[in-house]
């Protein structure tokens, strides 16, 4: 079972390229946790639609396990200014239960 924790967040335009790079800058930190499987950081294509940051794990403890790190606190030590944000999205969490390629 792959677990996957998807993480909606609604970007005020101009600050777009500040988030992405955000997540640009720490790629690869991610990859060091055990049962890390994927990540992807989903662009809206319309204003009214939030970016999506998908994290594919092994299992849902090995998410928790990343949740509780050091590295974890340091990733999420400095955030953006609050006005870079609108309201709505959140974290929602999931299963998968068909995959195909």
């Amino acid at each position: 079972m792959t677990y996957v924790v998807a993480n909606r967040v609604f970007v005020k335009p101009e600050y777009a390229d500040e988030f992405e790079q955000r997540f640009a800058k720490r790629a690869g930190q991610i990859e060091q946790q055990p049962g890390f499987v994927l990540m992807e950081v989903l662009k809206p294509r319309s204003e009214d639609t939030p970016y999506v940051v998908l994290t594919h794990w092994q299992d849902e403890q090995a998410f928790q396990n990343w949740v509780g790190s050091e590295d974890f606190r340091l990733a999420h030590q400095n955030p953006m200014d609050r006005d870079a944000f609108l309201d709505g999205g959140g974290i929602e969490r999931y299963e998968v239960v068909v995959h195909s390629n």
